[in-house]
């Protein structure tokens, strides 16, 4: 697999987890995909989206995407602040204990599967 691959791989898997993490928590509020207004689902995650892709730009992502350290931190970081301003200004809810659970799933999806797949590297010989 080149770096081209790696790259478009890990953003997809982040853009998914942003996903998966908006959808339930939807669900957990029981506001169900699609809302009243049909965009549900898109509305809760578009500012995490766009807090990761600024994340990904900041740390240049596609020159070491599955590493930890600096990527999964430096996106971690820009989705879950990115993410909140944008709820902000967008007039969505921001309230401290969703921003402590939305800090921590989103800490476990994006570093976590980085942190398995340096595992799974080492693990075969290769560079994480």
């Amino acid at each position: 697999m080149n770096i081209k691959q790696a790259a478009l791989g890990a953003a997809g898997i982040d853009a998914a987890a942003v996903i998966v993490f908006a959808a339930v928590g939807r669900a957990s509020h029981d506001e169900g995909i699609l809302g009243d207004n049909g965009l549900g689902l898109a509305t809760t995650a578009w500012p995490f989206l766009v807090g990761a892709a600024l994340g990904w730009l900041l740390v240049r992502g596609w020159r070491a995407p599955c590493s930890l350290v600096p990527t999964g931190v430096v996106v971690w970081a820009c989705t879950v602040a990115g993410g909140m301003a944008l709820r902000v200004v967008s007039d969505q809810g921001v309230q401290v204990s969703f921003v402590v659970v939305a800090s921590l799933v989103l800490a476990a999806f994006l570093m976590g599967w980085r942190v398995i797949s340096g595992a799974l590297a080492k693990r075969r010989g290769l560079k994480p």
